[in-house]
């Protein structure tokens, strides 16, 4: 069976961003083109707002990724994967972030009371990851890049292929993450990036949890936190 141009040029995944919570974080909704599997990247909250978009784009989440432990990227983890399974009745996987960051996960409760959030729920990952891990969107791969700084536990998921990130509050457009939380450290976060993410290429585009999308030459010539170094 030959395939149209079409077909031919299809992007490998596609993905749905959903602004969740007070915070305007940037939960997406990825999922591989060919089969819709897929997974919700950072669900903060906001829970019935990313079920709907679940079903507008009709895809079968099978997994919850978490780019680091603070309450506005976790704290609709448990409640979503508990709907999607007694919805679905099938095993949804939570993976992420690395294990360092599992006293901010911990100390969940007490900060979503901080910020006047109710309806956060504890969460435990299903798999911790590291450095040069590797997670899969249907047959999708995702490289894991463990980049401490804005949290010790943050981790980046990068598709080669493609060029495309998903970096948490590692870096944003023409900032980088606050550093004045628990385990923050302004030198780490600007090693992650320096030594991590910008030998991905210039031309690699990634979605920040919070605010625009950017790329990495972007950010590596205009950002002000990089310029002196980069």
């Amino acid at each position: 069976m030959s395939t149209s141009p079409a077909e031919a040029s299809e992007p490998p995944f596609r993905a749905a961003i959903i602004p969740v919570t007070a915070f305007q974080q940037n939960c997406a909704l990825i999922w591989e083109t060919a089969s819709r599997r897929g997974a919700v990247v950072d669900p903060g909250g906001d829970v019935e707002r990313i079920l709907r978009v679940i079903a507008e784009a009709d895809v079968a989440v099978e997994k919850i990724l978490v780019t680091h432990g603070h309450v506005d990227h976790i704290g609709g983890v448990t409640a979503l994967r508990d709907r999607l399974v007694a919805m679905n009745a099938t095993a949804v996987v939570i993976e992420g972030p690395h294990r360092a960051d599992q006293p901010i996960i911990d100390g969940l409760e007490t900060s979503a009371r901080k910020f006047g959030i109710v309806d956060a729920l504890p969460m435990q990952p299903d798999r911790w990851l590291e450095q040069g891990d590797t997670v899969s969107v249907g047959d999708i791969v995702f490289e894991v890049l463990h980049c401490p700084g804005h949290s010790p536990g943050s981790v980046v998921y990068f598709q080669r292929e493609v060029g495309f990130a998903f970096v948490g509050d590692v870096i944003f457009q023409n900032s980088v993450g606050r550093t004045d939380l628990f385990g923050g450290s302004h030198t780490q976060l600007i090693a992650s990036i320096c030594d991590k993410l910008l030998p991905l290429g210039d031309d690699v585009a990634f979605l920040p949890g919070h605010g625009a999308m950017s790329t990495i030459g972007e950010e590596r010539r205009n950002n002000p936190y990089l310029v002196p170094v980069a």
